[in-house]
């Protein structure tokens, strides 16, 4: 994080639990295969002055599900975002990974959530809960917004690009043709701009040529957080 000029001052150290790692096994299509360590320090992460402060002031927050899988984490995480301003963008990167998640930590999440990011597998199974069998990722996507009361769900369809739905439009991206070394990251990466972009009122157009644009990228290079270059960075402010 120092190393990309990241500020660690928030990043909280227990000396009695592991560091968490996810061992990553990449298949030659550059797709990814997660085992992710159990019992870890981001599963105890506790609620303190810090976070209340931090939280308090936050523009915009993103969690996940995968955060929520132990008690005290999820109870902490839900605090931060309860307290964070009522303008502030809570985004929801639903990450469903066997086993560490369930309905109700789903539902609680999107309750929470004004914007929600998730691939199309996942709006497929997110679509049943809401009993819709539809493979139609416009419709599916436009009922999740409307049934949590999204301003703005964000649909990654890998190689295809990305769907955005708001309550003003939606848009469709083809993505960027891009030589994949692995796509480790690249959602995040994606999520990344999404917010930068959010944040400043872009068009969704311009909001979802930015996030492709930036997770092509990251997935051409090694690595979930590849030095990023001045030319890239330039075409996705």
């Amino acid at each position: 994080l120092q190393s990309r000029d990241i500020p660690t001052r928030w990043v909280k150290c227990d000396p009695k639990r592991a560091t968490g790692t996810v061992d990553v096994d990449v298949k030659s299509t550059g797709e990814p295969h997660f085992a992710i360590a159990e019992d870890v320090a981001w599963d105890h992460l506790e609620w303190n002055y810090s976070l209340a402060g931090i939280s308090s002031v936050a523009d915009a927050v993103c969690f996940g599900t995968i955060a929520q899988r132990h008690p005290t984490s999820r109870e902490t995480i839900r605090r931060f975002l309860a307290n964070a301003p009522a303008n502030c963008i809570k985004v929801c990167d639903l990450n469903l990974r066997e086993p560490y998640f369930s309905q109700e930590i789903i539902e609680a999440s999107l309750e929470i959530a004004n914007v929600a990011k998730l691939n199309e597998e996942e709006l497929r199974f997110v679509g049943k809960l809401l009993g819709l069998e539809s493979y139609d990722n416009l419709r599916l996507a436009t009922a999740l917004r409307k049934q949590y009361h999204l301003d703005l769900v964000a649909v990654i369809l890998g190689a295809r690009g990305s769907l955005v739905v708001s309550a003003t439009g939606a848009v469709r991206h083809p993505s960027f043709h891009t030589s994949v070394a692995d796509t480790v990251g690249a959602g995040d990466a994606f999520t990344a701009v999404l917010i930068h972009h959010w944040l400043r009122g872009s068009s969704l157009t311009r909001l979802s040529e930015a996030a492709n644009r930036l997770g092509s990228w990251v997935a051409s290079q090694p690595g979930a957080m590849p030095a990023p270059q001045n030319e890239i960075m330039a075409a996705v402010k």
